[in-house]
């Protein structure tokens, strides 16, 4: 896993113009049963990756938190909202509540996550490739190309079936 995640960046920069010039295609004139394929190019490639050897994603990016999720966490942790956020979040430059540092604070050193049945939405959808109309939000699949293998497989794979 350590060579993979190694040349990930590389691999999906190589292939971010393609990526860029077939998911502009694909947003003009998307296929009726695109929300279908990516269901199952999703769960074929979840059936066969196991996270817990990766977590690339809670090692180098962090979810944005929603209301909800510091909710949520705060009453996990026995803390006020306000409380929660001081000590965990920051507001980034786009107004969103994010990790104050990565990797995420939640992670241990076996790859579990400490807080996983309270996770936030972002991470319980990462990669988000199995999204009703993943065609809408191809600039964060390509960005997750980089991250994770499976996302960056799952778009290979993608590309190959409709092209």
């Amino acid at each position: 896993m350590e060579e993979i995640l190694k040349n990930l960046p590389a691999r999906a920069k190589d292939m971010k113009k393609e990526n860029k010039k077939f998911f502009s295609k694909l947003r003009k004139r998307p296929p009726k049963d695109l929300d279908r394929l990516m269901l199952e190019l999703h769960e074929e490639e979840f059936a066969c990756t196991n996270c817990l050897e990766c977590a690339n994603c809670c090692k180098t990016t962090g979810p944005l938190f929603t209301q909800k999720d510091i909710e949520r966490l705060a009453r996990h942790f026995k803390m006020k909202p306000g409380n929660f956020i001081d000590e965990y979040l920051r507001i980034d430059e786009e107004g969103d509540y994010v990790l104050q540092q990565v990797p995420c604070p939640f992670l241990g050193a076996d790859n579990y996550c400490s807080v996983y049945e309270q996770r936030p939405k972002a991470c319980r959808e990462y990669p988000h490739t199995d999204r009703k109309d993943f065609h809408k939000i191809s600039a964060i699949t390509i960005r997750n190309t980089a991250i994770c293998p499976a996302a960056f497989n799952i778009v290979e794979k993608m590309k190959e079936r409709l092209q």
